[in-house]
């Protein structure tokens, strides 16, 4: 890849320091790790790949690094049984049927060496989220929860990302023309491939610590009082430490404080704990297990730790 790949740094990011801020700057609290770890897949030009827990904030690296290039953000959001008809290109059936049905009324359709040169026309190709990246200098690409995918996707996947190129037998060879920033997600439902993961700057997103948890939260709520914020946050941690189903994420610990604030809540006690845990916990048991835990002593617990 190009050195121009990847979208080169903005002039004012020289080091690790310059990106954290900036990226504080959009909203987005990196540790010294994350920051280092979007520093070297940028200065070095290779896809980023992230994993971790569902909720720590991984597709939102994504985001904000769209954000902070300047660039448009195209996400392929993957799934069980997706194919390079989703991901990559298709042709829009529809139009080609109107143009072939008009050529046959203006007798244009003899010739069907012509018209099947203009039913494969460029006009014709419905870009998918690959193609489009290729084709849009700059672009940041976020291929989500590839771990959803199947074998065969991530292999061409693999493929695809190896040399940024597509080839279109009706059209030939597409080219990007600057690679795009490439940030690839995976919650680990199941183990990608290493071959995948040779090509990436690798790194691991874990749950924040209390302090930069109620960071994440006093930059995302403003609104939201320091006690009821700390509160939360701290009951959140608690949780985790739990044996639940699925564990609360960050993106849980900002609805569950939304939620609060929109009750009008200024502290959180066991009552209004309990009465919104719809908000931070997505399964039955994992609320009942809740329920039968004394918020108040995590909270206290973990506020006083701080």
């Amino acid at each position: 890849m190009s050195p121009a790949g990847q979208g080169s740094l903005p002039a004012d990011i020289s080091n690790v320091a310059a990106l954290r801020s900036r990226l504080a700057d959009h909203g987005y609290l990196a540790d010294d790790g994350l920051a280092t770890a979007c520093y070297l897949a940028l200065r070095l030009h290779r896809p980023l790949f992230l994993e971790g827990e569902a909720g720590v904030g991984k597709t939102e690296v994504g985001k904000v690094m769209a954000l902070l290039l300047g660039a448009p953000l195209i996400r392929l959001q993957c799934y069980e049984g997706i194919d390079a008809t989703q991901a990559l290109y298709d042709w829009d059936f529809p139009r080609q049927l109107l143009h072939l049905r008009a050529a046959e009324a203006t007798g244009r359709a003899a010739d069907a060496e012509a018209l099947e040169a203009q039913l494969y026309d460029r006009r014709f190709l419905i870009a998918r989220p690959l193609l489009a990246a290729l084709e849009t200098t700059p672009s940041v690409l976020l291929i989500d929860e590839i771990d959803r995918a199947d074998d065969e996707f991530e292999a061409f996947l693999l493929e695809i990302l190896s040399d940024f190129t597509v080839t279109v037998p009706e059209l030939g060879t597409i080219r990007a023309a600057t690679p795009p920033v490439v940030v690839v997600t995976s919650n680990r439902t199941r183990e990608v491939h290493d071959a995948l993961k040779r090509r990436c700057y690798y790194h691991w997103l874990d749950h924040p610590e209390f302090a930069r948890e109620v960071a994440i939260v006093r930059t995302r709520l403003p609104e939201a009082s320091g006690v009821l914020v700390a509160q939360v946050a701290a009951a959140v941690q608690g949780l985790r430490a739990q044996d639940l189903f699925k564990p609360p994420g960050v993106a849980e610990t900002l609805d569950w404080t939304q939620a609060l604030v929109a009750l009008g809540a200024e502290t959180l006690d066991a009552d209004t704990a309990s009465a919104t845990l719809g908000s931070v916990l997505k399964y039955r048991e994992d609320q009942e297990r809740a329920r039968r835990l004394d918020v108040g002593a995590l909270v206290r617990g973990a506020v006083s730790g701080v």
